[in-house]
């Protein structure tokens, strides 16, 4: 792959962006993207497109045509209807890498949707936050497909790829079983501490967690994750819907990623007070807004 090598972004939120500003900074500047948000030509996201220097496409098939790697990187929600977007438009060996936090069975019809054209699937799934290593965060492949575009994504400067299954869906499963923890732990804290603050008990809260789990910071800790609940409830509460999904098609009953869900939604509608500084701040901003509400 050379630098005139187009590459196209489905999807221009958090990942998107940071993979934008990672590759043009690697030296790729052919980058092309499409997000049903540019509708609106003066919007943020248009806005932020033109300024990281990214074509912006007027239609999925402007964006998928000459493109020889699409990068999917949308909400839960439209992981499939994205890869239907472009199944008909990718040429011929095209790599359609989805990389959306969705379930085993929306990655398996992704795959088909994909498979039924002429481009190449690739199950991709982000096992941290992008913010830390960004385009070098830890990345679980799988497919048919995922051996060739390790070689591929490792030029690229996707230096945490690992080849996880041939088989697409059982990276995706570790993933959604993973954000069983990680985004109900968010939930966890935020109704926990939220609880602990309105009866001012919340620093015996968070000195058991120290006594609990050590070696973790717990007030730097949940200040951090309840903020990320602010910022990005809603795709959060979109994929915690996939991960209630994943449960069930295990056999279990999903009562606690279902749950996380409905707090996570929950949370999307205080994002402003995201910026406090203090975790104390932050929690009495958050209880002043619900008690409006």
């Amino acid at each position: 792959m050379t630098n005139e090598t187009r590459i196209c972004l489905l999807g221009f939120g958090e990942v998107g962006q940071t993979l934008a500003a990672d590759l043009r900074e690697r030296g790729f500047e052919n980058l092309v993207a499409w997000d049903l948000k540019f509708a609106a030509r003066d919007g943020d996201l248009a806005k932020r497109a033109r300024a990281a220097a990214v074509e912006i496409a007027d239609s999925a098939q402007q964006a998928a045509t000459g493109a020889s790697l699409v990068l999917s990187a949308v909400t839960a929600a439209q992981a499939v209807a994205a890869a239907q977007s472009f199944a008909a438009h990718l040429g011929a060996g095209a790599f359609f890498v989805d990389l959306n936090s969705a379930s085993p069975s929306a990655k398996q019809q992704a795959q088909t949707v994909i498979d039924g054209g002429s481009g190449r699937y690739v199950e991709a799934v982000i096992m941290a936050p992008i913010a830390p290593k960004r385009i070098a965060s830890p990345i679980l492949l799988g497919g048919a497909h995922a051996h060739e575009f390790a070689a591929l994504a490792r030029e690229l400067g996707f230096s945490g790829v690992d080849v996880f299954s041939d088989r697409v869906g059982q990276a995706s499963a570790a993933k959604m079983c993973r954000s069983v923890i990680i985004k109900g732990l968010e939930s966890l804290l935020t109704e926990s501490l939220l609880s602990a603050r309105h009866y001012g008990v919340e620093e015996a809260v968070i000195e058991s967690l120290r006594n609990l789990l050590p070696g973790h910071d717990w007030r730097a800790l949940a200040r951090y994750m309840i903020s990320r609940s602010l910022l990005h409830g809603v795709r959060r509460a979109e994929e915690m819907r996939e991960v209630a999904l994943t449960v069930g098609e295990s056999g279990l009953s999903p009562w606690m990623s279902s749950a996380c869900a409905e707090r996570q939604q929950w949370a999307a509608q205080f994002r402003e007070h995201a910026a406090e500084e203090s975790l104390e701040a932050m929690l009495d901003r958050l209880l002043a807004a619900a008690a409006e509400k």
